[in-house]
């Protein structure tokens, strides 16, 4: 049990390295998912482009979404954005860093799922056969348009009957494949360039600015995570001194059950230390929704003073 404490603990205080490592094995899960995914194209003239286009780009919508729910950031910056404004402001620079964190980790997996399909090439070739001009392929030169569109949505599908033998097939299916992997090429080129650029031209921007943002965005979560904490403790110690009070006069049958009871005045103070003073229902529900409509300011010389 302090081991999986130890574990859980230390994913709480690590959040940042552990949401990278979650949107990497995101990123080895989209590929995985994608080499052991049976692709079968339904070679029909009308559902070509709608299946290969579908495999394409629901899966990423899948993985981003997916992303987003894993990271407990997501939730923390919906929670800053609507709560009202309190005693403290709302920063908007703030969530505007939070925000480009959580899209940045959210995108991985779908960009890379979207690069492994179009270096592969399969699905651009399900989705774009019909749309190739005939007439740069000497095989369909004798055929009518209707046994062209026929004989272009079957290019995929490579054992078919009407497609077997026919010469231009190969042709079209090459062709189709150079325009994805150069485009999954170009993604990839483009993505790198604006990655190199980003980490060069960030020295240029206001640091100070960057540095506030990424400060009092932490210090969002570690202060979510810590209010969280104090209340689970007050839950606990609560809920323990209400079932002390409900089993008072039981108290011969719980020493038979090894439950030890405190004596009267042992541990008073530290329980009602631990309780901060709230002993009641309203008071709880009281300070839940101060603590939610006016957060205190940021200010720990108020603290020290009383």
């Amino acid at each position: 049990m302090d081991r999986f404490r130890m574990i859980f603990q230390y994913f709480q205080s690590n959040s940042e390295s552990v949401m990278n490592g979650i949107c990497g094995l995101l990123a080895l899960a989209s590929v995985k998912i994608y080499t052991c995914f049976d692709f079968s194209c339904p070679c029909l003239p009308w559902y070509n482009m709608a299946y290969g286009l579908g495999i394409m780009f629901i899966p990423p919508v899948t993985f981003f979404f997916c992303g987003l729910i894993l990271n407990r950031q997501s939730l923390v910056m919906l929670e800053e954005w609507s709560r009202p404004q309190g005693s403290r402001k709302k920063d908007l620079a703030v969530i505007r860093y939070m925000c480009s964190s959580i899209m940045q980790r959210a995108m991985v997996a779908p960009i890379v799922w979207i690069i492994v399909t179009l270096l592969d090439g399969k699905c651009l070739i399900c989705a774009f056969s019909g749309s190739v001009d005939p007439e740069k392929f000497v095989g369909f030169a004798n055929t009518t348009p209707v046994q062209v569109q026929q004989l272009l949505a079957k290019v995929p599908c490579k054992d078919d009957e009407l497609v077997r033998n026919n010469t231009s097939r190969k042709a079209v299916s090459r062709y189709l494949r150079c325009w994805s992997q150069a485009l999954g090429w170009s993604i990839l080129l483009i993505l790198i360039v604006a990655a190199f650029l980003a980490r060069l031209l960030r020295p240029c921007f206001d640091q100070v600015t960057l540095l506030q943002a990424r400060h009092w965005s932490n210090y969002i979560d570690i202060e979510q995570k810590i209010f969280e904490e104090t209340c689970c403790e007050h839950s606990r110690q609560f809920a323990h001194k209400c079932i002390l009070h409900f089993f008072e006069s039981m108290r011969q049958e719980i020493k038979l059950h090894s439950f030890r009871l405190p004596r009267e005045g042992e541990g008073a103070e530290r329980e009602e230390d631990l309780l901060r003073g709230i002993t009641n229902q309203d008071q709880v529900n009281k300070l839940l929704k101060m603590w939610y409509y006016e957060k205190p300011p940021l200010n720990v010389s108020q603290v020290t003073h009383r």
